[in-house]
Order: C-alpha cells, then structure tokens, then sequence
C-alpha cells in the first residue's frame, strides 16, 4: 500500500543541473499503487508527472509543486529467455541491469543511450536512439509489446499487431498518456561483448558528415565535432566506427564469463582515479578552457587517424559513464544540451550555420556530437533521413540570456531546413518550435489519444507544459 500523506516535497534536479522543481513524490511498489495515487490527483486537483532514474537533460521528469511518482522501484525482471533474446522487464529497470543480466548468455540491447543509467521506461518514453541508429532505428523498434495503465484505470496491452495506434504513439509521448508498467524486448545476439573500433580524422565538417555517411552501415558510427574553431577547419573532429567481433564458435560467451573484461575502467590511463577527476575538469569550464580540450583532443585524433582498438560494447557505448559525476564540473549553473535532426540535403549547410553562430557567440558549447539518423513510423519523432547535431553548454547566471537567444536563433535555422527537435534533451524550446517541428496532422492525432486516455489531463510535466501547453488545455498564443 502507497502512503499517499507525502513526508515531504522533495526538491528534484534535472540531469543537467540547469532547472530544478519542488514535487511530491510519491514510490508505488505495484499498479494497484499507481492507481491510488491517481485517484488522489483527482481528488486534490494535482497533475501527475512520471521519473525513472531522472536522466533527461532538462525538465521531462520534473512537474513542479504537482505530484512526481519515482518508478525506479519498479525494478524486476520478470522472464527472460536466452535461447531467443526475448526479455520481459518492469519499467524500473535500467540499462545497467538490462546488458549486465544478458551479456554473459550472448545478448545485448540493440539500442542504448550514452549512459547506462536510465530506465527502460524512460528509454520508451523519449524512444530514445544510439550511435547505431541509421542501421537499427530506435529502442521502440525493438519493443515487441508493452502493458500500460492509463490514468482511467484501463490497463492496455499493445504490440505492432495490437492496438497499434496506441502503441506507435505511446512509444515517444514523453510520459502523456499512461505509465508503462512492463515491455518486452527483442535483444541482439552477440558472438562476443566486444567490437572493433576505428578512428577517423576529419579535417572539417564536410569531411567529417561525408565519412560518417560513408561508414553508416557499419554497426555503430558517431562522430565528434569541434565546435571552438571556424574558418576552414569549422567543423573538424573525430569519427568512430565499430563493428561488432564475431568469434569462433568456442569463444562464445557463456554465463560464467568474467563480468570485469565488460566493465568501463575505475581509472584513467590506469593510474588516476575516475570518479575524483570532475574536480580537476571544473578547470577548463569557461571558454579558453574549451579551446584547450577540443584542441587536444582533435590533435590527439589526428595522430592516431586510421587506428583500430577493441572494446567492450559497455566502454564503447557508455561515454557518459566513464567519469563519474563528471556533470558537477559545470555546477553551480549546470549544463544543457541542443539536439536537432536535420535531413540529408540540407545538412551540410545548416550545421555550417550552426557551429558559426556558435564560434561567434559569447557561450559556445564545450562539445558536439553528430549522428546519422533514418525516418520511422512513430508519432511523436524526431527522427528523419539526415543527420542529428547534439551541442552541450554550461549554464551560468552571466551566460543564461545569451544563450537563450542564441538556442532561438538556431531554433529558427533548424526550422527553415525541415529539422526536429528531441524532447529527451530539450531545455528551451518553446510552443511555437514544437508545433512547427511536428506540425497539424501530428499535434491533432496526439490530441485524440490524450483525449482518449487521458480525458482529465491528469498526466502533466514541466517539458509538456512549456511546449505543448494546449495539451493540457491551457490557452495559448498561436503567433
């Protein structure tokens, strides 16, 4: 049973550290929970917002001074089945627990963010993508069903055969029209934990999108971007590709296998200490110190252009995770993330315009992250035949107007070249941006499964209030 007298409201922090709300927050152990604690929105008059492991860079796991339920609890393996890769999760469970349970039997999730660390729910809530998107689509791809519960108290089971409206919009809808309580996953058969990783130099960012289109069909491919020089060299980076390492048949993994030889190392270059090196990165948080590290890390590139290496799936996949805490070098301000997709023709222009105005600006971001991308048939998308650019900015008192109207102008670039946007990063976008990146036909389906599965607009956070306020029938000025 949920206690439903809350101890405390709880202060919650997106990941980037840049928006903070004040919830209730509330742990259900089952749905019989969950439906209390809509039963008791209802009655008090309180929204109802949803949080895995709070992952999202800026506010989807936030609803401010409303009730907040924390699903992290919700955390169990339900069946697995290792002769066809087919795995039935609770929502709670996290990326970590998802590649750690199934590795050792010759499995691995076919899409994974850059961290380990968020839910599967969360994961299907943004259908979130990886560095292999352009081969494998999105995490909802390899959703094969799902249970939900709406807020009416239905409990709905929804696959690509059933209920498929549902399911195509439900995967992506950022938490607005139920709680995913289970899913079932179709999972990658491995013959290794490893893959075989080549760097690519680029000298600048034509050459960089012409070698991440030339090696789109290798397993994994992501490239990273300077976005601190302009000129000639705007653009330059770095290119990984990875394929995976298929080895003789005796070699395949069994379960006994050592868990260490997947794990990302506790210390750097073997000697320091991973999770004590944020301190020493909070030195190069201001824009010299960009310069300094993009440079290094561009030169170092350089010199080992062509190099081939092998990795587990878990160090090349999990960037993130590699030092931890690492987000608290931008702190007190915190840090946010620009993503936008851009389609294929429009691109090299675009991200052109895009690293300029950031070179020019008096808040360029420390990094970038460019992706290949492909078209999918969900409703809420952001996802096109192009290529995604993902910019990171610290956040500070000094720094937060001008880079507001500088996302703004980038929003408006992004818009005239038929871009997206991805809600699971997004800080700043306003209504107009978004009903403008998913347009009329979207925005109206989207109404008509509100409407039919949340009638009361009882499922509300900070993210769809800000962009999409007339989901939840609040007035609206439509420029």
């Amino acid at each position: 049973m949920v206690k439903l007298s809350h101890q405390s409201i709880r202060r919650e922090m997106s990941w980037g550290m840049a928006s903070e709300a004040c919830c209730y927050v509330y742990y259900p152990e089952d749905e019989n929970d969950l439906l209390e604690i809509f039963e008791l929105a209802k009655v008090r008059g309180m929204t109802v917002g949803f949080r895995g492991a709070g992952q999202s860079y800026g506010d989807a796991a936030l609803n401010g001074e409303q009730i907040l339920v924390d699903l992290s609890g919700w955390n169990r393996i339900l069946d697995w089945d290792p002769e066809n890769g087919l795995i039935t999760v609770q929502s709670g469970v996290t990326i970590a627990q998802l590649w750690r349970r199934v590795v050792s039997s010759g499995w691995w999730p076919p899409v994974v963010p850059g961290t380990m660390n968020p839910t599967v729910g969360g994961c299907a809530s943004m259908n979130i993508h990886g560095k292999n998107h352009w081969q494998v689509g999105s995490f909802g791809d390899h959703v094969v069903d799902f249970k939900a519960l709406l807020p009416s108290g239905k409990i709905v089971y929804c696959s690509r055969l059933k209920s498929q409206d549902l399911y195509y919009g439900m995967l992506g809808s950022f938490g607005m029209l139920g709680c995913f309580l289970s899913m079932t996953l179709q999972l990658k058969q491995i013959s290794s934990g490893e893959v075989q990783v080549t760097a690519l130099s680029a000298a600048n960012l034509d050459d960089l999108l012409r070698i991440i289109d030339i090696h789109k069909d290798e397993d994994y491919v992501v490239g990273w971007v300077d976005c601190m020089v302009g000129s000639s060299a705007i653009g330059r980076g770095i290119v990984h590709t990875a394929r995976h390492l298929d080895l003789p048949s005796q070699n395949i993994l069994t379960d006994d296998v050592a868990m260490s030889t997947h794990e990302l190392p506790t210390k750097i270059l073997g000697v320091l200490p991973a999770k004590y090196l944020w301190i020493f990165l909070r030195m190069f948080n201001h824009r010299m110190g960009y310069k300094i590290v993009n440079a290094v890390r561009y030169y170092l590139g350089l010199l080992r252009n062509g190099h081939r290496f092998v990795q587990s799936l878990a160090q090349f996949n999990f960037l993130l995770d590699y030092i931890p805490n690492w987000k608290r070098a931008f702190l007190p301000g915190g840090l946010i993330q620009y993503q936008c997709f851009v389609p294929f023709g429009n691109v090299h222009t675009v991200f052109h315009k895009i690293i300029q105005c950031c070179t020019n600006s008096k808040s360029p971001p420390y990094l970038g992250v460019v992706k290949r991308h492909k078209a999918d048939d969900f409703l809420i998308s952001c996802n096109l035949d192009g290529y995604s650019l993902a910019i990171d900015f610290s956040v500070k008192d000094s720094n937060r107007a001008g880079l507001s109207s500088l996302l703004a102008e980038l929003d408006k670039i992004v818009l005239d070249a038929g871009g997206r946007f991805y809600f699971a990063k997004d800080s700043t976008l306003n209504p107009e941006v978004a009903r403008s990146f998913l347009g009329p036909k979207t925005l109206a389906r989207l109404m008509e499964l509100k409407l039919g599965c949340d009638p009361g607009g009882l499922l509300q956070s900070n993210l769809s209030r800000r962009i999409l306020p007339e989901l939840h029938g609040y007035q609206v000025d439509k420029g």
